[in-house]
This record gives C-alpha cells, sequence and structure tokens, in this order.
C-alpha cells in the first residue's frame, strides 16, 4: 500500500504543474491559430482592395468621365497587293455615332468590332465618333495598295 500512496503522493505534487504547462500549450496553440486567421484575413482584404483597384482602372479606362473615348482603331496588313483584304477593327466608349471615311460598311457604337475590307487604291481612313454631349473623337489609319 506504500507504493499507492507514493503514487498517489508524487501526482498530487506534479498535478498542478501539468496543468500549468497544459493550460500555456493551449493558450501557445490558441494564439497561431488566431494569428494565423488574422494573417489570412488581412492577406485576403489586400488581395480583394488591389482586385478593386484594377477593376476600377478598367472601369475608368471605358468609361471614365462620360466623354466618347476612342479605345482601338487598327488594320492589319496595312501593306495590300491589289485584290487582297485587310482586318480593320474598332473599339469606343460613350459614343452614339461612328462614321469610317470613306465608307466602308454601316457602322456602329462597340467596345470592339472588326470586319474585312479590300481598298483598291492606297486609302487613309478615319474614323469619327460622337457622345451624347457632342464630343468627337477622331483617328486615322492609312491601308497601302501596290
Amino acid at each position: 500500500m506504500a507504493d499507492g500512496r507514493n503514487v498517489t503522493g508524487i501526482a498530487q505534487k506534479i498535478l498542478p504543474y501539468t496543468t500549468i504547462a497544459l493550460i500555456i500549450a493551449v493558450l501557445y496553440v490558441g494564439w497561431v491559430f488566431y494569428s494565423r486567421h488574422r494573417d489570412e484575413r488581412a492577406a485576403e482584404e489586400a488581395l480583394a482592395a488591389k482586385k478593386a483597384a484594377a477593376n476600377k482602372k478598367v472601369v475608368d479606362a471605358y468609361f471614365g468621365s462620360g466623354e466618347v473615348k476612342l479605345l482601338q482603331f487598327s488594320v492589319g496588313p496595312t501593306h495590300l497587293h491589289r485584290g487582297e483584304k485587310a482586318n480593320m477593327c474598332y473599339g469606343v466608349s460613350n459614343a452614339v455615332s461612328i462614321t469610317i471615311e470613306p465608307h466602308v460598311e454601316d457602322t456602329k457604337p462597340s467596345y470592339n468590332h472588326c470586319f474585312q475590307i479590300a481598298p483598291t487604291k492606297t486609302t487613309t481612313y478615319t474614323l469619327t465618333t460622337k457622345d451624347a454631349k457632342g464630343h468627337t473623337e477622331t483617328g486615322s489609319l492609312t491601308v497601302h495598295v501596290q
């Protein structure tokens, strides 16, 4: 029986220390989980802010102040042999009307529209777009025909 009392006495002596050690371990693990959660949340918020800023740049580029913007006006290839075709593309924002001179096809405002042209001689094309307030923007390009 002396051995049983000895074990109980030892357990009673070290129990407060193991309880304290257990509490410290639980607090440490809890702090690790909390700090990781906090850091992950901060990283997610920073990423969301970065995406929002990038989206704002896109919206500003396309819609901006509400005035008409010529986003693109291109043709490829720019050098043709007689009878060959080229692709002409344009993109506008905030436009109510658009014209291309010399006339190539009926045009309408679009963020991205492409079509084929077949000039018979070297031609300079001028795109003019207008918004609801009467503001205009133009762009020109030349297709060389041999």
